[in-house]
């Protein structure tokens, strides 16, 4: 169960420094105060009004265009050994110790013996001390 676990972690950890690093482009295209298109991968198709340059110094355009772009990281941080010093060193050494103590099998042996006779007794206990149960 612990594996299980850890394997899915590790797996969604992944995907997210995956995602974190990618950036996308939403390209939205409105007629008035309809939506007429959506795209993610160019550009939003128009509606086909296309206004002449005569009307449209006259006139506002009817038509919209939004751009919502999602920046993603451009670099991930680095990893620099000069910066790894003995307390930092401790911490990954004790961390991993404990890690690798979560995943041991206790396997514990019994052993079961039969026939077993038990111990010879020298001295007869109940009669030296006279202890009897009546």
């Amino acid at each position: 169960m612990k594996q299980n676990l850890s394997k899915i972690s590790s797996f969604l950890l992944a995907l997210l420094v995956l995602f974190s690093t990618f950036s996308f482009t939403v390209e939205k295209h409105y007629c008035g105060e309809f939506l007429m298109d959506v795209s993610f991968t160019g550009d939003a198709d128009d509606c086909g009004m296309k206004m002449e340059a005569k009307a449209l110094a006259k006139k506002k355009s009817c038509c919209k265009d939004e751009i919502h772009k999602i920046e993603g990281q451009d670099e991930l941080q680095q990893f620099s050994f000069d910066d790894f010093d003995l307390d930092k060193q401790q911490f990954v050494a004790a961390f991993v110790i404990s890690y690798q103590d979560l995943f041991l099998k206790n396997e514990s042996k019994k052993t079961y013996y039969k026939d077993f006779s038990p111990p010879d007794i020298p001295k007869d206990y109940q009669v030296l001390y006279q202890s009897f149960l009546i």
